[in-house]
């Protein structure tokens, strides 16, 4: 009996161990899995680069026209002829709306008929007035009679040329809005006519900008229906007074339209060069982490060992030294054209990551491979 027990007792142990035994080999297992060294991530990196930068004032602005009106008539009338077409390029004082002047060339012609009687009168009553036949009372209202005949027929000439209009100045014309046949009224809208050699653009900076303005500086203009092309402007004038409402400075630029490629009305993005560069750290925009607690960067150093100490580069047979990335945070600067002013927390020369960065924390091994674009 006590043979048995003994038996049974040692059968459980063994069990018992055998359980432990494989217990711990499992748990062995996945500590090593879990505390083997993860892969590196591949990530792009390119070097932080110190350059000449030059500061520029952003804005957006407007285009308009150095000369633009909607042209109107000044009298009423019936229109007689259309003297133009819709898009053609007029020059100044070529007529483009003919109204009906019939009555008043009638009339017209009745009023030179008095004034050539009065002027024959007034040159008989001059001769008589000389040789004291008419009194100088009598002579007096002939001259008055010829003078108001005169003023009659200028009058007369002035309305009948006001049923001709003219193109004020030089440009292109737009779509007529009038057809033969109707009847205007004064202040009626005919056509608009642009002169698009030269082109104004109205924007507004911040009151601070004022001392960084001056007149001549250049600006830089894109539109939307160029995206890939710069224009060139220059500062024409600064307004004398800054709006109290938005606290902001109207500052108006001119630049030439010579091939007609933009147009009035277009929105535009501007920059304002500033005269003076200074040499910046610059990154590409795709390198920086933009976050409202702060804007960061991972910065590829060479692996540190736990102690702190740098890895051993030729260990191993690793011809590449092992990397890993340090999150940093920076304080950056204008961003134009794809890359962004790094003012401080980075150096020039030090390789930052450029795609890859939501895969990353502080320590993260990486491997740099190659940009596919």
């Amino acid at each position: 009996m006590l043979r048995r027990m003994l038996i049974m007792l040692g059968v459980v142990a063994v069990i018992i161990a055998v359980l432990a035994g494989s217990k711990y080999l499992s748990i062995q297992k996945q500590i090593a899995m879990f505390s083997a060294p993860r892969p590196p991530v591949s990530v792009t990196a390119t070097n932080a680069e110190q350059r000449d930068w030059q500061g520029r004032l952003p804005a957006i602005g407007t285009l308009r026209a150095i000369q633009g009106v909607t042209v109107t008539a000044e009298v009423s009338g019936i229109v007689r002829n259309i003297l133009f077409v819709s898009g053609d390029k007029v020059k100044q004082n070529q007529p483009i709306v003919q109204l009906e002047n019939d009555v008043e060339e009638a009339t017209l012609r009745t009023a030179e008929a008095d004034l050539g009687l009065a002027q024959v009168e007034y040159e008989r009553g001059k001769s008589l007035v000389g040789r004291q036949a008419i009194s100088k009372s009598e002579y007096d209202r002939l001259a008055a009679q010829l003078n108001r005949s005169t003023a009659t027929v200028a009058q007369l000439r002035a309305a009948l040329a006001k049923k001709r209009i003219h193109a004020p100045f030089d440009g292109t014309i737009g779509i007529r809005r009038v057809d033969v046949g109707d009847y205007l009224s004064p202040g009626t809208e005919i056509v608009t006519l642009q002169d698009l050699s030269t082109l104004l653009v109205d924007f507004f900076l911040p009151e601070q900008d004022f001392p960084l303005l001056k007149p001549g500086q250049a600006v830089s203009v894109r539109v939307a229906a160029y995206p890939e092309q710069t224009f060139e402007a220059r500062i024409d004038a600064i307004s004398p007074r800054v709006d109290n409402e938005t606290r902001n400075l109207l500052v108006r630029a001119s630049m030439a339209n010579p091939d007609g490629k933009l147009l009035p009305g277009m929105f535009a993005n501007l920059e304002v060069k500033l005269p003076d560069s200074a040499p910046r750290v610059v990154v590409p925009e795709t390198a920086v982490a933009f976050t409202l607690y702060g804007n960061s960067v991972y910065v590829v150093v060479p692996q540190k060992k736990k102690d702190g100490e740098k890895a051993d580069d030729t260990g191993a047979g690793d011809k590449a030294p092992k990397l890993e990335v340090e999150r940093r945070f920076v304080k950056t600067g204008e961003r134009r054209e794809g890359s962004v002013v790094i003012l401080e927390g980075l150096k020039a020369g030090e390789q930052v990551v450029t795609s890859g960065q939501l895969k990353l924390d502080n320590g993260t091994a990486v491997a740099i491979v190659q940009d596919s674009q």
